[in-house]
């Protein structure tokens, strides 16, 4: 059940909206255990076999974080998060390790493929935050139903934003219907609008243009430098429209039941450096890599060789939770050997015109999305041999999309900064009906595909 589709728009959602409010105006009592099913039964949509994983990892955790705080053995949390790991990590790369081992050690290992539940990557980090908390001794104790909604909360499930527990505990004792709901409701119909134009207009629009030259590249067939340029400029805005797309609709279903979740795009290609851009971009996991693994081996204050060695390690295993593959890895340390570099250049005490760090920020990012997306080495090799100029130069690029897209998306303001400035009025009413009819024919006229990020 996609956010961009219509069993969740014109089904699942209403029938949501009004089971939550007939729950806070009859059953007040059951108004979260009332959520959180609902966010169960969306979870089981997609597969109802992962089911028992989720509530097994919920209970689990739960249980616990209940010895710990009640008996305060030192082991039990350390323990809990290897755990959470370990089954992120047989689900998600118990083949690509064997595959690994076989490659480099002539072994014969076999590799398994297990079927990936949806949202897997995400809730096991809102697990290892919340213990992380738990153990420093800053997290308190939860009863079991609110511990379950900040797993399982269905907004943000399957592909985040990635929430402490800080910021959304206290969320719960908001009714969707109480005192304000209008206005929450409607900021949240803004941004769900937003989303949806995004994700359907612009970012499978653009899917359009990238995939037909990534899937050239992968058949080895003939490829002009202006259509790799195009392909790659392409995926470039698709996954920003595709993913902010995806947060955008995240935060207004979520403020339609009167949760507010953190912001996770800036306008991510206006960076200047690329510090600055992973300050823009997936803020809320670039905010977990900071506190939960980079300060951890040691941040900035051990020296700088120390510094350099854990931001090269954060980078790198922040690539691989994208996905069980080298290239995301190579991604990663792209993107830690730039943040090095970065380092390196502000310690001597070089500036830049903004311009320049604009421009070859942007080019970075650009050129290492090409390992994000391309399925192997191979194939990454010829698009960067081919952007280089190692073909025909082909036609020009196709700007019809490309131009409108790149303007849109460095030039803000948000739609999170839309929505929580607009002041409600009938007239914004009727705009936001006429949107939604309008998206809900696109919908139907063109092909939709899943957002990127369920596949992390």
């Amino acid at each position: 059940m996609l956010f961009n589709s219509f069993p969740f728009l014109l089904v699942f959602l209403p029938a949501a909206l009004l089971i939550q409010g007939l729950a806070e105006r009859f059953a007040p009592r059951l108004r979260l255990r009332v959520l959180l099913a609902l966010s169960l039964v969306f979870y089981g949509y997609w597969d109802w076999r992962f089911v028992p994983l989720i509530v097994a990892s919920i209970l689990g955790n739960w249980i616990v974080a209940r010895i710990f705080g009640k008996r305060r053995p030192a082991f039990v949390l350390p323990l809990a998060i290897a755990a959470n790991l370990l089954v992120l990590g047989v689900f998600k790369y118990s083949g690509f390790f064997a595959s690994i081992a076989n490659a480099l050690g002539g072994l014969d290992l076999p590799e398994p493929r297990f079927a990936l539940p949806l949202g897997i990557s995400f809730f096991t980090f809102h697990h290892v935050m919340y213990l992380a908390d738990l153990r420093a001794g800053v997290a308190p104790l939860y009863g079991l139903t609110r511990y379950g909604l900040y797993i399982a909360f269905f907004p943000q499930v399957l592909s985040g934003p990635l929430v402490r527990w800080s910021e959304v505990m206290h969320q719960f004792e908001v009714r969707a219907f109480g005192a304000g709901w209008q206005e929450r409701f409607g900021r949240g119909l803004i941004l769900i609008a937003f989303g949806l134009a995004k994700k359907t207009i612009l970012g499978d629009g653009l899917a359009n243009y990238a995939n037909p030259i990534f899937s050239l590249a992968a058949e080895h067939a003939p490829l002009t430098v202006m259509q790799a340029w195009e392909g790659v400029l392409a995926f470039t805005l698709q996954i920003y429209f595709d993913f902010s797309g995806y947060t955008d609709m995240a935060l207004g279903i979520a403020l339609l039941f009167g949760i507010s979740l953190p912001q996770n795009f800036n306008v991510p290609y206006r960076a200047t450096s690329l510090a600055d851009f992973w300050r823009r971009w997936h803020m809320t996991l670039s905010r977990f890599l900071r506190d939960y693994l980079y300060i951890p081996l040691g941040g900035n204050r051990h020296g700088l060789a120390r510094q350099l060695v854990a931001l090269l390690a954060t980078m790198a295993l922040g690539g691989l939770w994208h996905g069980a593959a080298l290239t995301f890895v190579a991604w990663g340390v792209a993107h830690g050997l730039g943040l090095c570099a970065g380092v390196i250049w502000r310690k001597i005490g070089f500036r830049m015109p903004a311009v320049i760090g604009w421009s070859s920020t942007l080019l970075f990012v650009v050129l290492a999305w090409v390992l994000f997306r391309a399925p192997s080495f191979d194939v990454a090799q010829r698009l960067y041999l081919t952007l280089a100029g190692a073909g025909p130069l082909g036609a020009a690029l196709k700007w019809r999309l490309l131009l409108p897209a790149a303007i849109f998306a460095m030039v803000g303001p948000t739609a999170y900064d839309i929505a929580m400035k607009a002041r409600p009025s009938k007239g914004l009413g009727l705009a936001l009906a006429f949107a939604f009819v309008l998206l809900l024919l696109e919908l139907g006229n063109e092909q939709n595909y899943e957002f990127i990020y369920f596949q992390f």
